[in-house]
């Protein structure tokens, strides 16, 4: 089974991006809207099923996904963030080196939600086999946090968008300068 992306970068793009942080716009409420959205990214087949579980699974990976991509804009590798130690830990995953693609792959059977947050934990080492996994990034607008992936050529991209939150914080910036002092 493979995913709706070609890219895995991409993949986890869209995974982070499932919640919104500015409205506060969820696409994951529910166990059975994340069954959905696997199916939707080819990653289960259709009529899944998911647990609370396998909710909460995906809530911490994707958070500890955020987390992690948002260190990428110091270009060190940090500790990767607890939560996402013990989502990455509690998915069913192993290493083949058989097939035209060794790399991590689900244990379990495909028709479950676990193996298709486990081939979003997967799409973590491809991303890096394909050089993409730094360029991932989360907006540096507090407000704002969006997944984004950097093609700039220095890979110095702060913001999902300059014209929105890159303006925001530059015009946020330029005001407190133009502030008077207090006191």
């Amino acid at each position: 089974m493979t995913g709706a992306h070609d890219d895995p970068a991409l993949l986890l793009r869209d995974f982070v991006n499932t919640y919104d942080i500015e409205p506060g716009r969820e696409d994951l409420p529910a166990p059975e809207r994340l069954a959905g959205w696997l199916a939707g990214h080819r990653l289960v087949p259709d009529g899944t099923a998911a647990t609370q579980a396998d909710l909460a699974t995906a809530i911490a990976l994707r958070e500890g996904l955020r987390e992690a991509m948002a260190a990428h804009h110091t270009r060190r590798e940090a500790d990767l963030p607890e939560d996402l130690e013990d989502a990455l830990a509690a998915l069913p995953l192993r290493l083949t080196l058989a097939g035209p693609r060794p790399g991590l792959v689900p244990l379990d059977p495909p028709a479950t939600a676990a193996a298709g947050l486990a081939r979003i934990a997967a799409a973590v080492s491809d991303a890096a086999a394909a050089g993409t996994w730094p360029r991932l990034k989360v907006c540096q607008e507090s407000t704002c946090r969006w997944a984004f992936l950097d093609t700039s050529k220095n890979r110095s991209r702060a913001w999902c968008s300059m014209s929105t939150c890159g303006n925001r914080t530059k015009t946020r910036a330029y005001r407190a300068r133009r502030r008077p002092p207090a006191g």
